[in-house]
C-alpha cells in the first residue's frame, strides 16, 4: 500500500501546485494569483499588446535590412517558354536561333515555326554610386528607430503599470481606513444612543452622529468602487481580461544615482532619425554618379517543326550615367538635407524639454518625501486627538459635533498619508522614467 499512498500524495501535490499557478489557456502564460511590482512590470512588457506591436515593428525593420542586403549578391534567373507563330519576324528569328536557316526560306513567308526556349542569366551590379550602401544604412537606422520605439513603450508602460499598482495598494489601504472610520463612528453612535436614552444627549447631537455614519458609509462605498476601477485598469495594462487581481507590496525601486536624460528614448529616436536622414542624403547623391553592371546569359532553342536546335550565349558590361534629369537629383539632395536640419533642430528642442522633465521629476520626488514626513506626524497627532475625544465623549465632556470634527480630521490625515506614501513610490518610478532607466534592473 505504501507506493499507492506515495503516488496519491504526489498527485495531490501536483494538483495543488497547478491550482496555485493558474494558466491563461489562450496564451499559455502563467498568471500569479498575487502580483508583485516586479512581476507586474515584467509580465506587462511581455504580454501587453503595445509591446507586441513594438516587437513586430523591429522584426519588420529587420526584414527591410535583409531586402537591402540582397543587392550585394548576384541575381540568377531561369526562364522557359514555348510558342508557335507565323509572324515573319519571330518565325525567322526562331529559325536562326535553332540553326535551321537555309537559302530556300522566304523571308516574307517563312511559314509556321515553333520554339522551346530555355534561358539562364546572371547579373551583378559592380558599382551604383553608393545607392545600395545608403539603402542599407537607412534600413539599419530604421531598425534602431524601431528599437527606440520599443524602449519608449517599455519605459512608459513600466511607469504606468507601477502607478496603477501603487494606486491599488493606496486604495486598498484607504478602504481599510474608511472601514475603521465607519466602525469608530458606529461605536460612538452606540454610545450616543445610550446617552440619549439616559437623557444626557440632545437629539440634534444624535442626528449629527447618524448623519456622520451615513457619510462614512458613502465614503466607504466610493473607495471600494475606486478600488474596483483601479484593479480593472491594472489588469488592462497587463493585457488581461480579468479584473479581480491581488497585489502585494514588497518590491522597492532604487532612486537613480545619476540624474541624466541622455538615455531617454526620445533622444535615441532622434539619433536614429538623423542617421536615416544622412543615409537619404547619400542615396540622393548617388544619382549624380554612374552605375556599372555585368551580365551573362545562356540560351537553348529547340524546334519540333524544323527538328533543329541551337544554343547561344551573351556576356558584357553595362554603364549608365544620367546627363540631365531636369533637376530631380538636386531637388532630392536639397529635400534630404532640409529634413536632416529639421531633425537636428528638433533634437535641441527635445533636449531642453527632457531636461525640464527631469527637473520636474526631481522636484516632485523631493516634494513627495516632504509631504510624507508631514503627513506621518499629522496622523500621529490626529490619532491621539481622536482617542481623547472618544473618551471624553463617552464621559459626556464634549459635544457630538466636536467628536465628528476630530473623526474627520483623523480620516483626512490618514488619507493624506496614504496619498503621500503612494506619491513617493510613484515619484521614484517617474524619476527612473525621466532618466530613461528601466523600473527594475
Amino acid at each position: 500500500m505504501k507506493p499507492s499512498v506515495l503516488f496519491l500524495a504526489l498527485a495531490l501535490f501536483a494538483t495543488a501546485s497547478h491550482a496555485q499557478d493558474p494558466v491563461d489557456q489562450s496564451t499559455n502564460v502563467h498568471i500569479p494569483e498575487v502580483w508583485t511590482a516586479r512581476q507586474a512590470v515584467t509580465f506587462a512588457l511581455a504580454e501587453n499588446p503595445d509591446s507586441t506591436i513594438a516587437l513586430k515593428k523591429i522584426e519588420e525593420a529587420r526584414a527591410v535590412v535583409d531586402i537591402a542586403r540582397s543587392a550585394d549578391f548576384p541575381q540568377l534567373n531561369l526562364a522557359a517558354e514555348y510558342g508557335q507563330t507565323n509572324n515573319p519576324m519571330y518565325a525567322f528569328g526562331s529559325l536562326l536561333n535553332q540553326g535551321a536557316y537555309n537559302e530556300g526560306i522566304d523571308f516574307n513567308e517563312p511559314g509556321t515555326t515553333d520554339n522551346l526556349q530555355l534561358k539562364a542569366g546572371v547579373s551583378y551590379r559592380l558599382y551604383d554610386g553608393g545607392e545600395n550602401r545608403a539603402a542599407k544604412m537607412a534600413a539599419e537606422a530604421d531598425v534602431e528607430m524601431a528599437k527606440a520605439d520599443q524602449l519608449a513603450v517599455h519605459q512608459q508602460l513600466g511607469f504606468e503599470v507601477l502607478r496603477a499598482f501603487y494606486t491599488i495598494i493606496q486604495t486598498e489601504q484607504l478602504v481599510q481606513v474608511r472601514e475603521e472610520s465607519l466602525d469608530a463612528i458606529t461605536a460612538s453612535l452606540q454610545v450616543g444612543l445610550a446617552r440619549f436614552e439616559a437623557g444626557d444627549l440632545l437629539r440634534q447631537d444624535l442626528l449629527n452622529l447618524e448623519l456622520q455614519q451615513s457619510v462614512a458609509s458613502e465614503n466607504l462605498i466610493r473607495s471600494r468602487h475606486h478600488l474596483q476601477l483601479a484593479r480593472r485598469g491594472f489588469a488592462n495594462l497587463l493585457g488581461l481580461p480579468a479584473s479581480e487581481v491581488a497585489v502585494a507590496a514588497g518590491d522597492t525601486q532604487e532612486v537613480p544615482d545619476t540624474l541624466d536624460y541622455r538615455n531617454r528614448h526620445e533622444l535615441l529616436q532622434l539619433k536614429s532619425q538623423e542617421a536615416f536622414a544622412m543615409a537619404e542624403i547619400e542615396r540622393a547623391r548617388s544619382g549624380q554618379l554612374p552605375s556599372l553592371d555585368t551580365f551573362a546569359d545562356y540560351q537553348v532553342n529547340q524546334g519540333w517543326i524544323t527538328e533543329e536546335s541551337g544554343d547561344s550565349w551573351m556576356a558584357g558590361i553595362r554603364l549608365q550615367y544620367s546627363l540631365f534629369d531636369g533637376g530631380n537629383t538636386a531637388s532630392r539632395i536639397t529635400l534630404a538635407t532640409l529634413r536632416l536640419q529639421k531633425i537636428q533642430a528638433l533634437r535641441k528642442k527635445t533636449e531642453l524639454a527632457l531636461n525640464l522633465d527631469l527637473e520636474q521629476a526631481q522636484l516632485d520626488y523631493q516634494q513627495a518625501r516632504e509631504r510624507l514626513a508631514v503627513t506621518e506626524k499629522m496622523v500621529e497627532v490626529a490619532q491621539e486627538a481622536a482617542r481623547l475625544s472618544r473618551a471624553r465623549f463617552r464621559q459626556g465632556v464634549i459635544l457630538a459635533s466636536d467628536l465628528i470634527d476630530f473623526e474627520l480630521r483623523l480620516s483626512d490625515a490618514q488619507a493624506r498619508q496614504l496619498a503621500a506614501d503612494t506619491g513617493v513610490r510613484t515619484a521614484v518610478a517617474n524619476l527612473r522614467r525621466a532618466t530613461g532607466l528601466s523600473q527594475f534592473p
